[in-house]
């Protein structure tokens, strides 16, 4: 049996985010990680999931060695649901949302579309952390 630890990272500001890829850097030293991220923005989504229409799933060149990435043409919700049950061969023992654009906190949290894809991973019964940093151009700390 595999013991390393499956991490899928998520966010609302896109698969080109600065935040994204050092929450995957960081990631990758805990375990196996596999991104799936939005084509672009996608902020305020909240829980938002598409139920009409198509979803459309490309590979992704991504900056982190080792690390699996997929965009897709959806909301950050819709990126938990489609990892889960296209992308993944099983389920991921945590996610993690962001790292976020700017801080996710008090009533910001109930249109974050960080949170909600957190959300949808607490949905299927996977534990789930939401990063968020205050500064918008410092990603060296977060």
């Amino acid at each position: 049996m595999n013991s390393k630890r499956k991490i899928l990272l998520v966010n609302d500001d896109g698969i080109r985010a600065p935040g994204l890829v050092l929450l995957a850097r960081l990631a990758s030293r805990l375990g196996e990680v596999t991104v799936a991220a939005p084509e672009g923005q996608c902020s305020a989504m909240s829980h938002r999931i598409t139920v009409h229409g198509e979803l459309t799933v490309k590979k992704a060149d991504f900056p982190v060695p080792g690390v699996t990435a997929w965009s897709v043409s959806g909301t950050p919700a819709d990126c938990v649901k489609v990892a889960l049950s296209c992308l993944l061969p099983e389920k991921p023992d945590i996610v993690f949302s962001g790292i976020n654009r700017g801080y996710n906190a008090g009533l910001d949290i109930l249109y974050s579309g960080t949170i909600g894809a957190a959300m949808e991973a607490l949905v299927n019964g996977i534990p789930a952390v939401a990063f968020s940093n205050e500064a918008n151009d410092v990603w060296e700390t977060a």
